[in-house]
């Protein structure tokens, strides 16, 4: 049984910085694009970064030069650091892995996904 778990997630100040953690079992995503979206109540989800098989990293605007995407293939774990947070990055913050070499910003592109990490920033 595939499963992607993520932990990381709590409550903290605007400024601060939390990392999140992707764990994923029942396969080997060394060969995934692994990817991070986030939902508010009420709107769509979004994309936030992803991390290519071969270390290729990309970003929404809204995060570039505050979060970073990093992977440990042997441990099949992807993370999210996240500093400088607003609450406008209170979401709920999701995992996803997608099969191949091309990243895509599209939640329909992906194929595995985690339940879920609540993230709130207050001001």
């Amino acid at each position: 049984q595939v499963q992607l778990v993520e932990s990381g997630g709590g409550l903290v100040q605007a400024g601060g910085s939390l990392r999140l953690s992707c764990k994923a079992s029942g396969r080997d995503f060394s060969d995934h694009t692994m990817g991070w979206f986030r939902q508010a109540p009420g709107q769509e989800r979004e994309f936030v970064a992803a991390i290519t098989r071969t270390g290729g990293r990309y970003f929404s605007d809204s995060v570039k030069g505050r979060f970073t995407i990093s992977r440990v293939k042997a441990e099949n774990t992807v993370y999210l650091q996240m500093n400088s947070l607003s609450p406008e990055d209170t979401a709920e913050y999701y995992c996803a892995g997608r099969y191949g070499g091309n990243w895509s910003e599209g939640p329909e592109d992906y194929d595995y996904w985690g339940q879920g990490s609540q993230v709130t920033v207050s001001s």
